[in-house]
């Protein structure tokens, strides 16, 4: 009778990893779907808007820095006008896309 119950305690052992095995792939899954999928899109989006970035553009760094990009240079920097007759030369990967889209946004229905 003892074995019975030995072998009754294995089989329903066994099953319960099943269910840890299945809920830990459920967070890792909910994990990924949240988290890690967002900001690799946000982090796609930043980078395509770096790039696209040209001479003209009214942009604001992460600093808070307004100004227009006046030069690209090929060492991924820009030369930012600040004002007239006034630069500062700046990475590329400091304009921030958030912060410009909003001065842009607000620039549009003024004219």
């Amino acid at each position: 009778m003892t074995n019975l119950n030995f072998v009754l305690l294995q089989a329903s052992g066994s099953g319960g990893g099943m269910v840890q095995l299945v809920l830990m792939g459920g967070i890792i899954l909910v994990f990924w779907l949240f988290m890690i999928r967002p900001q690799a899109k946000k982090a796609k989006e930043q980078k395509k808007f770096v790039e696209n970035m040209q001479k003209g553009d009214k942009v604001v760094t992460i600093a808070g820095i307004h100004g227009t990009v006046n030069k690209i240079n090929e060492d991924n920097t820009l030369q930012l006008e600040v004002s007239p007759g006034s630069y500062i030369k700046i990475e590329r990967s400091s304009i921030s896309m958030e912060w410009t889209a909003q001065l842009n946004k607000a620039a549009a229905p003024a004219k």
